[in-house]
């Protein structure tokens, strides 16, 4: 089975509840929820939280939701400890981290990783961009000459139960999926909030995404 998990818990320090908080018309995690029962890979997915608003939330936009308990909705939690707690109460061969604070993703990008990681030797792969090491202040270069390192964007991290069982989100064989500029904003702060709500808007009216609507 390939178990979707959308973490969700009620803490949040740069931005206020931003897991519920308004944008573009509609909760954040109701962007990715919407985004996740457009899947027609993963057999089940749940919004994994420990807070009754956020749950309520969750059901309304037509998401399961899975209890979490509250030792694992701590500021020092990682992302893997939740997908464990997942795995463990509901079972799954994979498991796909959907990030609510990565609300924008195109069409089928969800299903896109999915297939890369069934296609391939893969203990997790993962969304993300190439980004420029520049060197340091001073040091005359030229840009083509630049090196680049992949960077996880958070959007759609597919990994094998084992994996994450072993203690790793990403094991020994990581592939990776290069995704648009405007798919890697991760909600972090203030300003990743505006700018995210700025390419929703424009993707609405471009028509490649939609407002997620109640279906409850």
């Amino acid at each position: 089975m390939i178990l979707g998990v959308i973490p969700a818990r009620g803490g949040s320090k740069g931005v206020p509840r931003k897991n519920i908080k308004p944008i573009a018309g509609a909760p954040l995690v109701a962007w990715t929820i919407a985004a996740a029962l457009k899947s027609k890979l993963m057999d089940r997915f749940v919004v994994s939280t420990e807070d009754p608003e956020i749950a309520a939330i969750a059901r309304a936009y037509g998401a399961e939701v899975l209890n979490r308990p509250p030792e694992l909705a701590q500021d020092e939690v990682i992302s893997r400890k939740v997908l464990e707690h997942a795995i463990d109460t509901l079972g799954a061969d994979a498991v796909v981290l959907l990030q609510a604070t990565n609300p924008i993703r195109r069409p089928g990008l969800i299903d896109r990783v999915i297939e890369s990681y069934l296609k391939g030797d893969w203990d997790s792969l993962a969304t993300g961009f190439s980004w420029l090491l520049y060197p340091p202040h001073g040091v005359e270069h030229r840009r083509q000459d630049l090196q680049t390192v992949f960077v996880n964007d958070g959007s759609v991290i597919v990994s094998k139960a084992a994996t994450i069982k072993n203690q790793s989100l990403f094991g020994q064989k990581a592939g990776t999926l290069i995704t648009s500029r405007e798919e890697n904003v991760d909600i972090d702060e203030p300003f990743d909030f505006w700018l995210a709500e700025k390419i929703l808007e424009k993707a609405s009216l471009e028509g490649w995404m939609t407002c997620p609507v109640k279906v409850s």
